[in-house]
């Protein structure tokens, strides 16, 4: 089995031995079981002499971790804990807009940016920046287009968790999914964790200025509050490594990812453990909005939490290059986490390499 994926081993090697990857690890599982894993490159710098990327090796991977945030609420869902139709204010009194969860979950709740502009250090403030969001007005009506909540979700998202069920995203998480499933994956590290992050760097020192676009722009207002998003002194700093900003912020292995991906495409169920209903995963993977997403500025179909392309394969990307997802036609989970933060072309000839060989 494994032999057949020699030509995606061939092509994650050729990305370090080209350096237009520096560090970075990739995991697939093909029909229900691990087919390839693999780590290259260095986790603190893009030069020779760095500390070798590790099996256990984390990194940030931005907004691939949109979906295991979704997944902690859609397990209170799952429960019956919370009604993807009720209003946010039904769990949470103080929150202005009137959004539904399902809203929330699928990003058309009309709030994709912080309203109030902060420094970097209130990524450390889940009140304060939960408060801002509590007493904004959203942007349009809810649920009348999308638009990525790009920093804001996992706050909207994590709070109505922490409304329903007094523990934080992060803690939630980890005693609640992470735990029984066996994943190596995170919100708000401590200081063993940390000591295995992979540190994030530029393979273009123009590459954020270009995704941040222009002043004042939605996308540059969306990821540039609180400060310091894209900054690498910030996001490999302890501050942020240590805070709960789910939109951006899990650290993760790939192998982690690829075997999330897998228990949900074996509709909730990993290692003989049910996570989830079949019924909650078929809902969680079902297109809750198509159309344009005023964020990034093309057509999307958002399901409650992840993206849906073309394929029907579901899951997310980050920015600067990390991704994640299930593909149900071709019966495969992938995953590929990297501390080179660059386009995701590195990702799309990976895929190219492995739909070759299925």
């Amino acid at each position: 089995m494994r032999a057949r994926f020699d030509l995606v081993r061939d092509c994650f090697h050729d990305l370090l031995t080209a350096g237009r990857e520096t560090g970075a690890s990739l995991t697939i599982w093909y029909d229900g079981q691990p087919v390839v894993d693999l780590v290259g490159g260095s986790r603190t710098g893009g030069g020779p002499g760095g500390a070798a990327w590790r099996p256990d090796t984390l990194v940030n991977v931005y907004s691939v971790g949109k979906p295991v945030a979704a997944l902690c609420l859609l397990l209170l869902v799952d429960r019956g804990a919370v009604d993807l139709d009720a209003r946010v204010d039904r769990y949470w009194p103080e929150f202005r807009t009137p959004a539904t969860v399902r809203q929330v979950l699928s990003h058309t709740a009309g709030l994709p940016a912080f309203p109030v502009p902060r420094p970097a250090t209130a990524v450390a403030d889940w009140a304060l920046l939960t408060g801002d969001l509590a007493a904004a007005d959203p942007e349009w009506p809810p649920g009348s287009v999308a638009a990525e909540h790009a920093w804001t979700y996992g706050h909207l998202v994590g709070e109505l968790v922490r409304r329903v069920d007094g523990r934080s995203v992060g803690r939630f998480l980890a005693e609640e999914i992470t735990d029984r499933w066996h994943l190596d994956l995170a919100f708000g590290l401590d200081e063993a964790a940390q000591r295995r992050c992979a540190d994030l760097r530029y393979g273009d020192a123009r590459w954020p200025d270009r995704k941040l676009g222009e002043p004042g722009s939605l996308r540059a207002r969306a990821l540039g509050n609180p400060a310091g998003g894209l900054d690498p002194a910030v996001v490999n700093s302890p501050l942020w490594r240590g805070a709960e900003m789910p939109a951006v912020n899990l650290h993760a292995t790939a192998s982690s990812l690829a075997r999330l991906y897998a228990g949900l495409l074996a509709g909730g169920v990993l290692d003989g453990v049910r996570l989830f209903s079949g019924e909650l995963v078929a809902e969680a993977t079902r297109v809750q909005y198509d159309g344009p997403d005023l964020l990034l500025d093309r057509p999307v179909r958002w399901t409650l939490g992840m993206q849906m392309e073309p394929d029907d394969s579901w899951g997310m990307g980050g920015i600067g290059g990390s991704s994640a997802w299930a593909d149900p036609e071709r019966g495969y989970a992938f995953a590929y986490t990297t501390a080179h933060l660059a386009e995701h072309d590195r990702v799309d000839e990976l895929v190219e390499a492995l739909h070759s060989v299925l």
